[in-house]
């Protein structure tokens, strides 16, 4: 199966937590912050939403940063993805 969003959305893949602090400390699961950092899989097509007209401005394979608190969490064939609206995307990581 494939994910395919729709409007302005942008499905996600989550990149994994640091197991380990910059001092070496290792974390357990439950001490793991989830990560704001993501992938991009797919790229709806934009158009107009709201009555607005939106351009999408990334693309698959990049990583982005997204909001904290964004979007629908959704697993599919064991993996874990995230649905956000372009506009809770905060950036572009290069």
């Amino acid at each position: 199966m494939k994910l395919v969003p729709l409007g302005d959305r942008v499905v996600l893949k989550q990149l994994e937590a640091e197991e380990k602090t910059k001092s070496g400390i290792i974390l357990t699961s439950a001490a793991q912050e989830k990560p704001q950092e993501a992938e991009v899989v797919a790229v709806g097509p934009g158009g107009i939403v709201d009555g607005k007209e939106v351009t999408m401005q990334v693309k698959e394979g990049q990583k982005v940063i997204y909001s904290k608190y964004a979007g629908t969490e959704v697993k599919l064939d064991g993996t874990e993805y995230i649905i956000v609206k372009q506009s809770d995307i905060l950036a572009v990581v290069e």
